[in-house]
């Protein structure tokens, strides 16, 4: 848990989708295309730039994935465990998502297009809310994360050679701070700061838990 983050009850329910709205824009942020912005909010804990120069690594390939909220009396945000041979991230829990194409008019359309691709959710399924913060990797990529409403009754038609599974972890818990515990690890003798949210077998860390922080961070603070 964020030791330095004020501590506060939150309640979770599909008001989250009020919150949401009133909260969140689909206005795309400068920085996703302007690398030279470096100063904006993000999820992750790697502020520092001084962190960035030392891994001598620079985000510089726009990216937008879809999380998405699914309208249950209780909501649940809906995940993937990607297969263990891709380039990034194999084997990790993940959102649907992956690179911006030249092809794709903004980044929600990345977003749809992926998630399709990926996982068989049709847009019709989806209702697009607003993005969160640009979320930067140390892989590479410039993350902007759409937040969406999903209907209940969707169907997924996964693609198995870039998803093993696709489940719902419960809203409530991810956006429980309790259950938010920061970590740190080598990245080739730098110091990686990060978060992890373990919900029984499932392992919710790096990119993914971090993203999840920002939302809370958004909706619920």
């Amino acid at each position: 848990m964020d030791s330095n983050a004020a501590q506060q009850s939150v309640v979770v329910g599909r008001d989250f989708f009020d919150r949401a709205r009133k909260t969140l824009t689909l206005d795309v942020p400068p920085a996703l295309a302007d690398h030279s912005i470096t100063e904006f909010p993000r999820g992750d804990l790697d502020r520092d730039q001084a962190v960035w120069d030392e891994a001598g690594v620079k985000a510089t390939r726009g990216a937008a994935v879809l999380v998405g909220v699914v309208d249950h009396a209780e909501p649940g945000v809906l995940l993937t465990m990607r297969t263990s041979d891709l380039p990034n991230h194999g084997g990790q829990i993940a959102f649907p998502g992956g690179k911006i194409d030249p092809g794709d008019a903004t980044p929600l359309a990345a977003a749809l297009r992926e998630a399709d691709e990926e996982i068989g959710l049709a847009a019709a399924s989806i209702e697009p809310i607003g993005y969160l913060d640009l979320y930067l990797t140390f892989t590479g990529f410039r993350i902007l994360p759409v937040v969406a409403r999903v209907t209940p009754n969707y169907a997924l038609k996964i693609n198995a050679s870039e998803v093993a599974d696709a489940f719902e972890v419960p809203l409530a818990f991810v956006m429980d701070e309790a259950n938010h515990a920061r970590k740190s690890r080598d990245w080739k003798g730098v110091t990686r700061h990060y978060y992890e949210m373990p919900f029984g077998e499932r392992y919710i860390w790096g990119v993914t838990a971090g993203i999840l922080r920002n939302l809370y961070e958004k909706i619920y603070r």
